[in-house]
């Protein structure tokens, strides 16, 4: 497998450049089990994208004119309690929550009685009945590390939508940092995203395309 590494400022930069990169020389198949089967997507086989200061504002990306954008601000918001609370609309199969929300309060209490030093504070996303699931968790991970007074995550994605997901996933991932280093007492960091499955779906080609050339 192909491992691909993306240095990026921000959240916006690090969008683009997977763009770029994915339409480039992303791997075209048609997808057999998930998401949009039958259809075709570009795939990045492994990458690894390192966003040096994730809390530059604007935290989702800008985009010309005439094309759609890929998140807002107010649906980050929303998104939020998916990400951080254990509670499940009506139809949902699960949240990330349900999974984050006890280890997100345990890794801040970590931090803060224990200590710095420890690779403990390890946050998963899932269990061994999500393999069942018709569309298991994409999330799977969030690691964290202190570093010089800085909180860092590293974050893993099984598959990862880059066209409508990544925007809004990294922005809400974000926020839920700069919440965290509040509480522990630290400041912000940086996020290192790793995928095996960063992608494009067909029916976003031409928008990515449009991105790619009028930025």
């Amino acid at each position: 497998m192909k491992i691909e590494l993306i240095e990026a400022r921000d959240l916006a930069e690090a969008w683009f450049l997977c763009l770029c990169k994915t339409l480039t020389e992303g791997y075209e198949y048609r997808i057999e089990r998930g998401s949009y089967a039958g259809e075709r997507r570009k795939e990045l086989e492994f990458v690894v994208v390192k966003i040096k200061h994730p809390a530059t504002r604007p935290i989702i990306p800008d985009v010309p004119q005439g094309v759609p954008p890929p998140s807002t601000m107010d649906y980050v918001e929303s998104y939020l309690p998916y990400l951080m609370t254990a509670h499940r609309k009506e139809g949902e199969q699960y949240t990330y929550g349900q999974y984050l929300e006890t280890q997100i309060a345990e890794v801040i209490r970590m931090y803060r009685e224990d200590g710095h030093n420890t690779n403990q504070a390890f946050m998963a996303v899932g269990d061994d009945r999500s393999i069942f699931l018709s569309d298991p968790p994409c999330l799977r991970a969030i690691d964290t590390r202190v570093r010089e007074n800085k909180l860092h995550f590293v974050v893993y994605f099984r598959s990862w939508d880059l066209w409508a997901g990544f925007p809004s996933n990294l922005a809400a991932i974000q926020l839920l940092k700069e919440y965290m280093a509040s509480e522990i007492g630290v400041d912000d960091g940086e996020i290192i995203a790793m995928s095996k499955g960063l992608h494009v779906y067909e029916y976003a080609w031409e928008l990515a395309k449009t991105v790619v050339r009028m930025t």
